[in-house]
């Protein structure tokens, strides 16, 4: 009773000396204070992570903290960022006892007031493999030639609606958005054989765009602290509501992907029944159908929600970071005269020697575009100098701890990579790995060439290496070179660098372009 009045008394007292206890545990948790800290607060709580997060540019931050400060930077009171490119073969191996941190689940979709866990978003490393062993093959290098055709629908149109829109009307074009128009409808192709009509009427069809960029930026800064999310977005009494029903709010990716699914139904019934896709119909190749046919093989994992789940990642991941991707290549390449001359001369000389086909429309083969080592090389440079994802992809340590880098870092504390870092370190890609140079790719040595090549991040690694790499690639491979052989394209504003907003992934705000009908003769200015 006595201790009861003093603590009623002296509540103040008592709350201080809570929070003293709670931010001197921080600091010295597992010992982790012997290493430096990103900011002199940041050892002590994760709000500076958050808030560093809600600048939009905590690429940069890590980028400058690590060069002052070196490989190894402590970035929360459990988390750690390693800067050298040696520490992701030992943080996302195989057979690491690694786990994802819980910066993930709140990427989950939402369907009736339960997350619905994607690749992507789930931690449960079992839960992962059994699902990446139902839907592998789907993804697939060899599946690429069953996709070219559904990429290529979508990239006549999108050429077509480029003359039109732009090179007739002479519009400035904001090409960022434009590239994410075609990353959706290429999407829309390869899970449902239906372009979604983000190209053609040159919107945001049901808000996706809008919802995606919306999404990201809230989970950038929330995934940060985690908890905040079960107040906020996922607080159990929202949830109870939508489960019920009494709630209507549904989030508009996964209204999106149930849409489509029913408009598909009656004609997959048969794949769900008996496991066999319809080739006949057009829409054999289709990621939906191959899901479902992975339901029919594997009923007890492969659920409604599993497919659901499947095509919401698609919407999700699919088309902002290929866009991103793609927005890189083109920004750099009109960044750099000389880079664009280059490769447009590669391209008209592979034309004419014979080396890539002449198609209709100028489209570039995937085959066609695997002979083109200077096309290869702008790519490359463009994933290493603008990665789509830009915070550390984390992971949790195990029990026992493990040794990375040479220190031996406890068990439960976060770790992770950011890929703006590790590209940049000029031990493996020299001083000038700041700058875009593309022939770093073609005049590297055996050896060095594949010490780039294995720091290279933009797609992860280790078996949570994003599965729709190979589509992406795809896309990214198809398109630039068609593109440019079509069209003569310069910066709207050739003074002005472009700004970019940190929300997970990377995306430029200001890419504007303007596009002209390309003769062989035009050269960049």
């Amino acid at each position: 009773m006595y201790l009861l009045t003093l603590l009623t008394t002296y509540w103040y007292v008592a709350l201080a000396v809570l929070l003293a206890y709670h931010v001197v545990n921080n600091y010295t948790y597992n010992g982790l204070q012997k290493y430096p800290s990103a900011h002199p607060i940041a050892g002590f709580t994760d709000w500076w992570r958050l808030l560093d997060v809600l600048s939009r540019k905590a690429e940069k931050t890590h980028i400058a903290v690590h060069r002052e400060k070196g490989n190894i930077v402590r970035l929360g009171p459990k988390t750690l960022s390693f800067a050298d490119p040696a520490a992701i073969k030992t943080i996302y191996g195989l057979n690491k006892g690694m786990t994802k941190s819980d910066f993930y689940p709140v990427q989950a979709a939402i369907s009736k007031g339960k997350r619905i866990y994607s690749l992507f978003s789930t931690q449960d490393e079992t839960y992962h493999a059994k699902y990446k062993r139902c839907v592998n093959a789907a993804f697939s290098m060899s599946n690429l030639v069953s996709y070219e055709p559904l990429v290529e629908s979508t990239l006549d149109v999108f050429l077509e609606q480029t003359m039109s829109r732009y090179v007739d009307t002479g519009k400035t074009c904001n090409f960022s958005q434009w590239l994410q128009f075609f990353a959706f409808d290429v999407i829309g192709e390869l899970t449902w054989s239906k372009r979604l009509g983000f190209v053609e009427h040159d919107k945001d069809v049901d808000s996706i765009v809008e919802f995606v960029g919306d999404f990201l930026t809230y989970c950038a800064p929330v995934g940060q602290i985690p908890w905040l999310d079960l107040i906020w977005r996922r607080n159990p009494l929202r949830l109870k509501l939508q489960e019920l029903d009494l709630s209507k709010t549904v989030f508009a990716v996964t209204k999106f992907a149930q849409d489509r699914a029913v408009e598909r139904a009656a004609g997959l019934a048969s794949t769900k029944k008996d496991g066999v896709v319809d080739e006949e119909s057009g829409k054999g190749v289709d990621l939906l159908a191959k899901f479902t046919q992975a339901q029919h093989d594997h009923p007890e994992f492969m659920t409604d929600n599993q497919v659901l789940a499947s095509c919401t990642s698609m919407i999700l991941a699919g088309s902002e970071t290929t866009a991103i991707s793609l927005s890189s290549v083109f920004y750099h390449v009109l960044k750099h005269p000389r880079t664009y001359q280059k490769l447009i001369d590669e391209l008209d000389d592979a034309i004419q020697d014979g080396s890539i086909e002449t198609r209709s429309n100028g489209k570039v083969s995937w085959a066609d575009s695997q002979k083109l080592p200077y096309l290869d090389a702008v790519i490359q440079e463009s994933f290493r100098i603008h990665p789509a994802p830009g915070l550390i992809l984390e992971r949790v340590t195990p029990l026992g701890g493990m040794t990375i880098c040479g220190e031996h870092i406890p068990g439960g504390t976060i770790v992770g990579c950011n890929p703006w870092v590790v590209h940049r370190n000029q031990e493996v890609f020299g001083t000038d790995a700041d700058a875009f140079r593309p022939e770093r790719w073609l005049e590297a040595k055996p050896d060095q060439l594949r010490e780039m090549k294995a720091s290279m991040f933009q797609f992860g690694a280790g078996p949570r290496t994003c599965i729709g790499k190979n589509i992406s690639l795809l896309e990214i491979y198809k398109l630039i070179p068609t593109f440019l052989l079509n069209f003569h394209v310069e910066l709207a504003r050739p003074n002005e660098d472009w700004r970019t907003h940190n929300a997970w992934f990377v995306r430029p705000l200001n890419f504007e372009a303007k596009f002209s009908k390309r003769t062989k003769s035009q050269v960049t200015s």
